[in-house]
């Protein structure tokens, strides 16, 4: 279907551009029921919506008129900006004002952009000369506001981008503040990649009969992203990475990391394997994210390494992979990012690495997204090699048509050296453009792949999952040669623990080969396992210095309960020995003793060696005096602890009607202090 025409200018920058279709959203916002109105769009990421509200833009900004009027100094009562288009972080905004410059070029628009990182006075002396289109963050927007730098009184329209994410990032208040100083009777448009109840809200208030524009169904994934999931070893993920980086070599690709330390060090792993890599976070400054997104852009780096904040809104043109080193953290997550490639019709690849504590989370994820994801193992060394030879035989290369002066360089150098030596350099040449790939451990986690995990949770008299073994069971068996130490793994039955990856696991962390490592316990949240008392130092040493947070090896005791070995040693294979009852040795015959005899003193005295028969008779100590106004201390002389004092005790208080008489050389009573914070007989002071 050919492009609608949306306006002379834009439609020349269109076919310059190489635009002859339209995305479906596209074609929506230019139908006659659109035409200058408000409009609450909804669609799928890469679907061109910053191409889309510039084209919507077109007939509230150039009415009839070929171009903008000029631009005139505010200091000379020159008119303000007439749109406004507010993005949630630079590099959207970065990206929305290079959109908008090429698609309105014809028509003499100028364009502003303001957006935190970059200097606010070269910013500011901008908006002072005068300009059409002003593209920015919501608090760098709020802030040229307050000063004055920007005035917002003859705005036309004010767009909203990627809505969803303004609200996520608590920009709520900024948008309030810049929505409420815009004409009332503004257009807004309004394009978000879902709607939510706050997105709902904020349309209600902010928007007036506002068209609503649905492109896609919700649950619906992209159509154009082929999803792979990846299992891999815990400790093998940086190492996974490189494999997948090598096996789908092409455009080019993006490393998502949950944090910024995850990121350098991903950058700095990939930098040392000779990878051309750059890092992308939120603690680079605006220059450096700038020079890393346009070294994508120009080819000179092939992968980036980001956290989350390049999730939404960059188009990188030549972006064929999407990793996911770090599994995203909800169903939006992973639909954001894998949106970074797969963009305007182009297809794109997207894998999970998957650890093998963590399947079944990946698995509820892609649920979650009405995703069918192709389970595998992680690229071995031998199908890269093979892709490297299928690479090599399809290099344009070998294939376009030499120049003469290329083919008399041949001819000499065929005459000066054999052909196979040639062909080998050649093959040498081409292997040396890529980093080596790393060998992988590969053990499918029990559970099935993802088509087993549907058809269990669509069935679910079937859903019963496998108990496993006993508890505490041996679940790898072997018996090392003299003593052993126990050591624990924090991972156990309830996150897939399998003898199968394990061992692998503590190899490779210990510096041990599997006859040093004797049985394998596997416990519900953790796993026991046995280490050769030989190469404990090693082992040890090796474990501390490797470090690894998520797989911790801790000493631990030797199991007890069911399936554990015997406290007294190994366990016996054979049958136990019966032992007949007549060889156990006869009973000693003991003699009866009487419970009270004659010599033996009375009940309560045979405790009391002061009362034995010629023991000096027990003194009690003296009474000693207490202090003055407190009773004496001590018994008195002669007085039995059960016995009731006869007479009223020297230390009873005294009758009421007797005022009490502080006794001489008494201290004085406590006095309580004054409360913290507060001087004595003084105000109080204030806490704040």
């Amino acid at each position: 279907m050919p492009f609608p025409a949306s306006h002379p200018a834009l439609d020349l920058a269109l076919s310059e551009q190489g635009y002859l279709e339209p995305t479906p959203v596209q074609s929506a916002v230019l139908e006659a029921g659109a035409h200058d109105r408000d409009l609450l769009v909804s669609a799928q990421t890469g679907s061109g919506k910053t191409v889309a509200f510039g084209l919507a833009l077109a007939s509230t900004l150039l009415g009839d008129n070929d171009r903008l009027p000029a631009p005139v100094h505010l200091d000379n009562g020159g008119p303000p900006p007439v749109a406004l288009i507010i993005a949630p972080t630079r590099e959207l905004a970065m990206q929305v004002s290079r959109e908008l410059t090429w698609l309105y070029a014809k028509a003499g628009a100028v364009i502003v952009s303001c957006v935190g990182g970059m200097d606010p006075r070269r910013e500011q002396r901008a908006l002072a000369q005068g300009c059409h289109i002003v593209v920015g963050t919501p608090g760098r927007l709020c802030d040229h506001l307050e000063r004055g730098n920007l005035d917002l009184s003859g705005l036309d329209a004010v767009v909203l981008d990627e809505a969803d994410e303004m609200l996520d990032l608590g920009f709520r208040e900024d948008l309030e503040v810049l929505l409420d100083a815009a004409p009332a009777d503004r257009r807004t448009l309004l394009f978000s990649a879902t709607i939510a109840k706050d997105i709902a809200a904020l349309a209600r208030r902010f928007q007036k009969d506002a068209v609503r524009i649905d492109t896609i169904r919700r649950d619906e994934p992209h159509g154009d992203i082929d999803y792979r999931a990846i299992r891999v070893a815990p400790n093998e993920i940086e190492r996974a990475v490189v494999n997948v980086l090598r096996y789908f070599e092409g455009g080019g690709a993006l490393v998502f990391c949950s944090t910024r330390e995850s990121v350098r060090h991903l950058y700095a792993a990939l930098r040392e394997r000779g990878f051309s890599v750059v890092a992308l976070s939120g603690e680079l400054s605006q220059k450096e994210r700038s020079d890393a997104l346009q070294s994508l852009r120009d080819g000179h780096a092939k992968v980036c390494v980001a956290t989350d904040v390049a999730a939404r809104g960059l188009d990188l043109p030549d972006l064929s992979l999407v990793v996911h080193a770090d599994l995203p953290v909800n169903r939006a997550g992973l639909l954001h990012r894998s949106g970074r490639t797969g963009r305007a019709g182009r297809k794109g690849v997207s894998v999970l690495l998957v650890p093998y504590p963590r399947r079944r989370r990946a698995e509820q994820l892609l649920a979650s997204a009405s995703i069918e994801a192709t389970w595998s193992g992680p690229p071995s060394a031998d199908e890269i090699r093979a892709t490297d030879q299928k690479r090599l035989f399809d290099d344009p290369m070998l294939t376009e048509a030499a120049s003469e002066e290329d083919l008399v360089l041949a001819r000499q150098l065929l005459e000066a050296r054999p052909a196979e030596q040639i062909a080998a350099a050649l093959i040498r040449l081409h292997r040396g453009q890529f980093p080596a790939p790393e060998e992988l451990f590969d053990a499918p986690a029990p559970g099935g792949d993802s088509r087993d995990y549907r058809e269990r949770r669509d069935n679910p008299r079937d859903n019963v999952r496998d108990a496993g073994p006993p508890r505490g069971r041996a679940d790898e068996e072997h018996t090392i040669e003299g003593d052993a130490v126990w050591y624990r793994l924090p991972v156990g039955r309830g996150a897939n623990a399998d003898p199968k990856w394990l061992i692998p696991l503590i190899c490779r962390l210990g510096h041990v080969t599997k006859k040093e490592i004797g049985q394998i316990r596997i416990f519900d949240r953790e796993t026991k396992f046995q280490i050769a008392r030989d190469v404990q130092a090693r082992f040890e040493a090796a474990v501390e210095a490797a470090g690894d947070e998520k797989m911790r090896i801790e000493p631990a005791i030797a199991p007890s309960g069911r399936g554990a070995p015997p406290r007294g040693g190994p366990r016996s294979d054979g049958p136990r020995p019966e032992r007949a009852r007549d060889d156990r040795p006869p009973r000693e015959e003991r003699p009866y003793k009487a419970r009270v005899t004659d010599d033996r003193p009375p009940r309560e005295d045979r405790h009391r060696p002061d009362l034995a028969e010629g023991a000096p008779p027990r003194v009690r100590p003296p009474v000693k005096a207490g202090k003055p106004g407190q009773p004496p201390r001590g018994r008195a002389e002669g007085a039995q602890p059960w016995a009731k004092a006869d007479s009223e005790k020297p230390w009873a208080k005294p009758d009421s009607d007797k005022p009490w008489v502080k006794p001489e050389g008494a201290k004085p009573p406590f006095k309580k202090s004054p409360p913290k914070g507060r001087k004595a007989n003084g105000p109080a002071k204030p806490r704040f």
